[in-house]
């Protein structure tokens, strides 16, 4: 990708081939169209004054995820409709029935998805951010049940979020060593904390008790508060991982902030509401946390032209190594600790 992707001429081209995919929703001509977010996917609101209906599109960046995945995204959506493990997101199907449209994107083809709109406001940041993190545990709690418990269908399919597809030879989101601004020195610094990183997660293992489906995007970014009620939302990234995974990527982005050992606590109380979760589990977290920043890292490499990537910059990359002396220093196996 390039720097210019999401230039007014692109951005113009994305909502012109979405507004004439409306009507395969039954909504009008004159329906408002407005850009909420874009990152990975554009995400549009939808309001339709001849009908009074609101609804949300995600129009997919090509080559990510395949049809396959996101019907299976939606599968699990519509598994959770109509419980009470998370309020959250309900897609609408067209009128043909079908849930995922194609859409030609100057020759190229983009699968797209609608929903309800869910009520609420990204939670605040000078709010008791705690409190909501207290319920986002009891929900993740519920969600993981859910996931355990849950008979996938035919077909199902996500990625699988594991070190190899982070860190190691799959490198989902890109390379950490891209990372902007990363100097040799940090550099070998994220080296030796990604041997760490592998070493302890293979210890601690993929036994279904702690690794299977998860949101595995809990930020902040994808969290309404509405009232007292709090829903998750975008579950575009979900896949198989270490459950306890969701906690690190709820705090994505902001793991070096000085609260963060309060949101932790919370989480963890807020889960043990609902399930056991025992400190010996809990000790993995910082694990989950570094890996989740490294990740983050390469991220902001491989997306340098989404808003939050030049946002965040070569300063993320520098907090990262910061991050990983610290992590080091608690963490590293014999012999990584003095080579820090």
């Amino acid at each position: 990708m390039t720097d210019t992707m999401y230039d007014a001429h692109f951005l113009d081209r994305l909502e012109s081939g979405l507004r004439a995919a409306l009507p395969r929703w039954g909504l009008s001509n004159g329906t408002d169209l407005r850009l909420l977010t874009i990152s990975e996917n554009a995400t549009f609101r939808a309001h339709d004054p001849a009908t009074g209906r609101d609804v949300v599109f995600r129009v997919h960046r090509p080559g990510y995820h395949t049809r396959a995945e996101i019907a299976s995204e939606l599968a699990w959506l519509g598994a959770l409709g109509g419980t009470e493990v998370v309020p959250t997101l309900t897609p609408i199907p067209q009128v043909d029935g079908e849930l995922i449209a194609d859409i030609d994107d100057d020759g190229v083809t983009r699968h797209v998805v609608a929903f309800g709109l869910v009520q609420g406001r990204e939670p605040a940041e000078n709010e008791d951010m705690a409190r909501w993190f207290r319920e986002l545990g009891a929900i993740n709690a519920r969600l993981h049940a859910h996931a355990r418990g849950w008979q996938r269908p035919d077909g199902f399919v996500r990625k699988v979020w594991d070190f190899d597809a982070m860190l190691g030879a799959v490198q989902l989101w890109g390379d950490w060593r891209a990372g902007l601004g990363l100097t040799p020195e940090g550099r070998a610094v994220l080296e030796r904390t990604a041997r760490v990183l592998r070493q302890k997660v293979e210890a601690y293992g993929k036994s279904e008790r702690r690794f299977g489906l998860v949101h595995a995007d809990m930020r902040v970014a994808n969290l309404l508060v509405d009232g007292d009620t709090l829903s998750v939302i975008d579950f575009d990234d979900c896949g198989f991982s270490w459950y306890l995974y969701d906690f690190a990527a709820a705090i994505s982005f902001i793991e070096h902030e000085p609260h963060i050992p309060e949101l932790q606590a919370a989480w963890i109380a807020g889960y043990r509401t609902v399930a056991p979760l025992p400190d010996e589990e809990c000790a993995i977290l910082p694990v989950f946390i570094m890996l989740r920043r490294m990740l983050l890292t390469a991220w902001i490499a491989s997306h340098s032209e989404t808003p939050t990537a030049q946002a965040l910059g070569e300063g993320y990359t520098q907090g990262t190594v910061a991050l990983a002396r610290a992590f080091l220093e608690t963490h590293a196996v014999e012999g990584e600790k003095a080579a820090s």
